[in-house]
């Protein structure tokens, strides 16, 4: 006989067909044939359960895995921070060194300091105008103030475009592309009164040095080599712009240009020296000052940036809202706009930003996802996101809910119970994130709904299939029921909902279920004969057995071990008092109840009008009697028992009690023996 081994089947040759014949021709008999197949039983009963539990342990594995990229991706973040930082200082440190290199047009040529100041000024413009490649401006009529190389940066993320050589004169500002020759290509010029100059608050990773030129066509960030260079330049600009404001105040005479060509830096004019230049001056100037905006709005982007790289996101949004705030009050100073513009484009960031904190969730459980979810959902709402937040949350808890019940189904935990109590839970949860929002209800509603649907299907595949007894489709509905109705309490009610989900495949079951129970009935040969216990142990057990289903045969009982009935309508009363546990329990779905009541209805009449065959010389009393019982005695015992678990009445019960009652059984009368003997 050989081995069932499950390296038999392992084989790439393995055939079914062939293996089978050559056990049939080896085998001695039916005990060892039978005996293999026990063995061949037992190995895939074995393969079975080592399977399960691989998937189990690859499923756990799984999961441990997935929680281990939550955590990486969260490093990954940090360090993805922390490499534009590097890249950002070793940027500035290559900016800085090619700064270095770049020498100032004027001082690289020798002025002779025994020549007056207007000659050096004309001598400098000459030098300018041979060293700017394309220029084609007038510059006879200006005054040069200072000059100097810088690097250009993007206004959004920092980086470094390309290196600029600036030309300050008393009313124009000429912007130089340096080459890579090293020479220097016009590119555009802004009048000074047109332009305002911001100082950018330094932030370490991100900028240092930086200056915003406010212009015409928009706001153009500079980065100085230092911060020496980058003060030189805001005090240049500031004595240019002044300078230009104060040139004509209405008809009194202008004020001289400056004639100096120093390049060192020049002390700060003070009100003081703007006052002997006119008595305008200081009033001009505190008006160009106050016509700036305030240092915290014009630095807020870069921090605004930086809370959101460190994920402070609540101080993130106290400033975009501060800043909102600002702008909606005064958005006259030079700039407004492309402010503007920057701190839209950052809500813009900090609320995508929230919306992916907010499904990173959707890989931990429902408890944790809900827990974490409170941060984002809060700043979202604040920051008018709520129709987005709340898809994403639902989506979050979708995921959640139907991971928790394949994993309830997996460990046969009660799953009804454990959806409803999630659905509890995140209704609750939604309900305090957007109670504010009433137009977020809908969106909950239709989730329950779509949520709802899906579990029904589920409850069908799983535990609803044809052929299901009916005392265990009695418990799956009770068990969906109960936690169903305790929604209610929180003001939602689902139960409507899933009946009608339900109703076509339980009405199904309870057709199936009446016609295999009817069916059944009469399958064994009844004696007609009362029910013989034979011990009295057996008696007292069945007693009490009957008594908490609420019979007593007490008043039956005969002799020790005796009970005179016949034992099918014992067992019957047992059968059909579950059989109506099991229907009432479905009755409390009122487009049940008809179908429940008719199913123990025909199940009742079956047995009632079950009679013994005319070969059988059967006491027809005693079979009177056996159906007297049933009508007076059982069915209402059935009757109530329903009442009270479906709390309904069970009119086609009480119908056929009432029919029962005005037709009894006649009983063949018995033929009385006479002699005439007296």
């Amino acid at each position: 006989m050989p081995e069932a081994s499950t390296a038999v089947f392992e084989k790439d040759n393995f055939n079914a067909e062939k293996y089978v014949k050559n056990l049939v021709q080896d085998c001695v008999g039916g005990p060892e044939l039978q005996q293999t197949k026990q063995k061949i039983q037992t190995l895939s009963e074995t393969v079975s359960s080592t399977l399960k539990k691989h998937v189990y342990e690859n499923y756990m594995q799984f999961i441990e895995t997935a929680k281990e990229i939550s955590h990486l991706e969260s490093e990954m973040y940090q360090l993805s921070h922390i490499l534009i930082e590097q890249r950002n200082l070793l940027t500035t440190l290559r900016d800085e060194s090619l700064l270095d290199d770049q020498k100032n047009i004027i001082e690289e040529q020798s002025l002779d300091p025994n020549v007056n100041e207007e000659q050096q000024n004309r001598k400098a413009i000459q030098l300018i105008k041979e060293s700017l490649i394309g220029y084609k401006g007038n510059l006879d009529d200006k005054v040069f103030i200072h000059e100097g190389g810088l690097i250009e940066l993007d206004s959004n993320d920092y980086r470094p475009i390309c290196r600029i050589h600036l030309f300050l004169f008393n009313e124009v500002l000429v912007l130089a592309k340096v080459r890579n020759e090293k020479k220097l290509e016009f590119q555009t010029e802004y009048e000074t009164k047109k332009i305002a100059v911001i100082n950018i608050k330094d932030l370490d990773g991100v900028n240092k040095n930086a200056i915003n030129v406010i212009t015409s066509d928009g706001a153009r960030m500079f980065q100085c080599i230092n911060s020496a260079a980058k003060q030189e330049w805001l005090d240049k600009f500031e004595l240019a712009i002044k300078f230009h404001q104060l040139k004509k105040p209405k008809k009194a005479q202008a004020p001289q240009p400056p004639t100096t060509l120093k390049f060192e830096a020049p002390q700060k004019s003070t009100d003081s020296e703007l006052l002997t230049l006119s008595p305008t001056a200081s009033e001009m100037g505190r008006v160009i000052v106050e016509n700036l905006p305030p240092e915290w709005l014009v630095t807020a982007p870069e921090e605004i940036q930086a809370e959101i790289a460190q994920r402070h996101f609540e101080d993130c949004l106290a400033l975009l809202q501060k800043c909102e705030e600002h702008l909606a009050q005064d958005s006259s100073f030079p700039g407004a706009t492309e402010i503007g513009e920057k701190i839209k484009s950052l809500k813009a960031s900090l609320a995508s930003v929230l919306m992916h904190e907010l499904s990173n969730s959707q890989s931990r459980s429902l408890q944790a996802a809900l827990r974490s979810s409170r941060r984002p959902l809060k700043l979202l709402v604040e920051m008018e996101k709520s129709r987005e937040a709340c898809g994403i949350l639902l989506r979050v808890c979708t995921s959640a809910i139907r991971s928790s019940q394949r994993q309830a189904r997996r460990n046969n935990l009660a799953v009804s119970e454990l959806f409803f109590c999630d659905v509890a839970l995140v209704a609750s949860e939604f309900l305090r994130a957007f109670s504010t929002k009433a137009s977020c209800t809908s969106a909950l509603i239709v989730w329950c709904n779509m949520e709802l649907q899906y579990f029904a299907s589920q409850l069908i595949k799983h535990y609803l299939t044809k052929d299901t007894q009916l005392e265990t489709v009695a418990k799956v509905v009770e068990g969906v029921r109960e936690p169903c109705l305790k929604l209610r309490e929180i003001g939602l009610d689902l139960s409507y909902h899933m009946e009608g989900l339900l109703r076509s495949t339980l009405g199904q079951l309870l057709d199936e279920a009446r016609y295999r129970l009817v069916d059944s009935i009469g399958r064994t040969e009844d004696p007609w004969q009362p029910y013989n216990l034979q011990t009295k142990t057996g008696l007292r057990t069945l007693l009490k057995e009957f008594d908490v289903l609420g019979i007593d045969f007490r008043a039956y009982v005969t002799g020790d071990t005796w009970i005179n009935l016949t034992q099918a309508t014992v067992s019957f009363c047992r059968h059909l008092l579950q059989t109506t546990e099991s229907c009432a329990y479905l009755a409390k779905y009122d487009s049940l109840q008809r179908e429940a009541e008719m199913l123990i209805r025909e199940l009742f009449l079956s047995q009632h009008s079950n009679k013994p065959p005319n070969s059988l010389n059967a006491d027809l009393n005693f079979v009177a009697k056996n159906k007297t019982y049933m009508a007076e005695v059982l069915l209402p015992i059935a009757m109530k028992r329903f009442e009270r678990i479906a709390g309904k009445k069970p009119d086609l019960l009480m119908e056929l009690h009432a029919q029962l009652r005005t037709v009894p059984p006649k009983p063949k009368p018995r033929s009385v023996y006479q002699t005439d003997v007296l």
